[in-house]
């Protein structure tokens, strides 16, 4: 039985990461930091399946005791600040987290187990002010925030372990990628559920930022097979990950405000609120997955329509249910 370590298993992508590996008969611990009352609701289905440890990015000790208890082959390290947003608010602790975090795991395999295979959650926000349409792995980065720079320390210290101690370590690029489980704060959870209180009468309006910014949406748990794929090659290497359609907010919107059959989305919505606008924008995100279709054989399955309408009804029943 192969056995998984996963770095922020709580989150969106560390749980459906952990239900495609449980059903690919790992052993998958979750590293979570000790909180009087952690939040597992994105794995409650499967708590009883996983074992977590206590640990935390900040302290290389507990990731080198995570690592000797659970003596993992495979080490995914999903866990971040991971909201564009807070990390101007928080850019330090963003950057500690985001990207000397990275090193602290890398530095926890080395110390431990160098054969450990390690996967890192790179991010299409390293792309920033894009230099290159549609953006590979080869185009240059340009970030426009600190979670983006924090994110290109992160994947260039990857590289940098992978070429200095022969580390099998890949970074995965991964486009904007979304799903019920996404965080309330990010703006595609923000309109489902915004969306879904209106529908029922419990809120009348959303309020947002720029409705022009374009990003190239995927379903979260397409995304999380492309990881598991990087780390059963003969050889390490960085992928970008993304479908290849890029869609503006204002088109997210529409299409949200369609699944429960309101035409008017417009009076719905206030836009270009000064809270919600960022200090440097990322207009626009389109990525290339060329070469994960041909080395990896991935692709997307879900579409922009479906992944909005799943979002929109979950947000829907849950809202029914309580």
């Amino acid at each position: 039985m192969k056995k998984a370590l996963i770095t922020g298993i709580t989150g969106q992508d560390g749980s459906y990461l952990a239900d495609l590996l449980l059903k690919k008969d790992y052993k998958v611990y979750g590293l979570v930091r000790r909180l009087s009352t952690p939040n597992t609701t994105n794995i409650k289905h499967i708590i009883n399946q996983v074992e977590l440890i206590s640990g935390d990015l900040l302290d290389l000790s507990s990731l080198i005791d995570a690592i000797n208890q659970s003596k993992p082959d495979e080490v995914y390290n999903l866990a971040a600040q991971s909201f564009v947003k807070a990390s101007w608010d928080q850019p330090i602790l963003t950057g500690d987290y985001t990207g000397l975090g990275v090193t602290r795991v890398l530095e926890a395999i080395r110390k431990t187990n160098p054969s450990i295979k390690f996967y890192q959650a790179s991010s299409s926000e390293m792309y920033g002010k894009v230099t290159e349409t549609p953006q590979k792995e080869t185009t240059r980065f340009y970030p426009r925030s600190p979670y983006g720079v924090a994110k290109v320390y992160g994947h260039y210290i990857t590289v940098n372990y992978r070429e200095s101690f022969d580390l099998f370590a890949c970074s995965g690029i991964l486009f904007n990628h979304e799903s019920p489980r996404r965080g309330i704060e990010f703006v595609t959870r923000k309109i489902a559920h915004g969306v879904a209180m209106i529908s029922l009468g419990k809120q009348q309006k959303i309020v947002l930022g720029n409705l022009d910014a374009k990003r190239d949406w995927g379903f979260a748990g397409d995304y999380v097979e492309a990881m598991w794929l990087m780390l059963q090659q003969e050889k390490a290497d960085d992928y970008v990950v993304a479908t290849g359609e890029t869609h503006s907010i204002r088109e997210f919107l529409e299409s949200a405000f369609n699944v429960v059959g309101i035409s008017n989305w417009e009076d719905y919505v206030i836009a270009n609120n000064p809270q919600h606008m960022r200090p440097a924008e990322v207009d626009l995100l389109i990525g290339d997955a060329s070469k994960a279709r041909e080395k990896l054989g991935w692709s997307p399955k879900t579409t922009f329509p479906q992944l909005v309408e799943m979002m929109v009804k979950a947000d829907i029943d849950r809202e029914k249910s309580q």
